[in-house]
C-alpha cells in the first residue's frame, strides 16, 4: 500500500530575516501537516511567527530552510512564474486590513483574481455576482468600498478570496478590526465555507474566534508548541 499524503505538508521549516546583528529567526523550526478540508487556527503571542508562517504557506515568502508541499507540489521548487500560477489556482488570501482597492467597485474588486485566469468577461461577471450573493452583498456590487461597513468590506474580501475556487483559504486576523457581532457573522460564513469542503488556515489571537476552528496550532518563539 502507498503511504497516504497530507494535503499540506510543512517539513523542517525555518525563516530568518536580516537584522543589525545577523539573522533574526521568525520561524525556527516547524513541522506539521494539514488534511484537505481542515479548519486550523494558528495562535500565539505577537512576534511568534504566525503571519510569517501564513505568507510562507501562501507562496509569498521564501523560507530559509525546509519545504512546503501543497497537494504534493513543492511550492518553493517552482519558478517564480509557476509560483504565481500556484497562488492563483490554489490560494485565497483574506487580510485584516481588507486590502480592497478604493476606486474600484465591490464587483470590480471581486473580479481582480480572475484577471490572470483567461476567464471571459461574461463568466467573470456571473462568477463574481454569484460569490457576492453568497456573502449577502449582491445588492451592493456597484458601491465603492468606503460606502460599506467594516463587516461588509471583510465579506467583499472573502468573496474576492474564493471567487477562483481555490482549495486553500489563508486568513490573517480576518476579524481583527471588527466588533463582536460582526465577528460572529464573518466566522459563521467561514464555518459554512469549511463545512462545504474549504481548507482554512487562520491566524488569530482571539480565543472566541479560534473556537470556530476544528484544530489549533499554538506557535511561540518560532516553534509549534501545541497542536490540538
Amino acid at each position: 500500500m502507498s503511504e497516504s499524503v497530507s494535503f499540506i505538508e510543512v517539513a523542517d521549516l525555518g525563516k530568518d530575516y536580516a537584522g543589525g546583528d545577523g539573522a533574526v529567526p521568525a520561524i525556527r523550526k516547524m513541522d506539521f501537516t494539514v488534511e484537505d478540508g481542515e479548519f486550523v487556527a494558528i495562535m500565539g503571542p505577537s512576534g511568534s511567527g504566525k503571519s510569517t508562517l501564513l505568507s510562507v504557506l501562501g507562496g509569498l515568502n521564501r523560507p530559509t530552510r525546509g519545504r512546503v508541499l501543497v497537494d504534493t507540489l513543492d511550492v518553493y521548487a517552482l519558478s517564480g512564474e509557476q509560483r504565481a500560477d500556484f497562488r492563483s489556482e490554489y490560494v485565497g488570501f483574506i487580510f485584516q486590513s481588507f486590502q480592497l482597492i478604493p476606486y474600484l467597485t465591490v464587483l470590480e474588486n471581486v473580479k481582480i483574481p480572475m484577471a490572470v485566469t483567461g476567464i471571459g468577461g461574461t463568466l467573470q461577471h456571473r462568477r463574481a455576482m454569484a460569490v457576492l450573493d453568497r456573502v449577502g452583498l449582491a445588492d451592493k456590487a456597484r458601491r465603492l468600498p468606503d460606502q460599506l461597513s467594516g463587516g461588509e468590506q471583510e465579506r467583499v474580501a472573502i468573496a474576492r478570496a474564493v471567487v477562483n475556487g481555490p482549495p486553500v483559504l489563508l486568513a490573517d486576523e480576518p476579524t481583527g478590526n471588527l466588533d463582536s457581532a460582526t465577528t460572529a457573522q464573518i466566522m459563521t460564513l467561514l464555518g459554512e465555507l469549511n463545512r462545504e469542503g474549504q481548507t482554512i488556515l487562520m491566524v488569530t489571537h482571539n480565543p472566541e474566534v479560534s473556537a470556530f476552528a476544528k484544530r489549533i496550532l499554538q506557535v511561540r518563539d518560532g516553534y509549534c508548541v501545541f497542536d490540538s
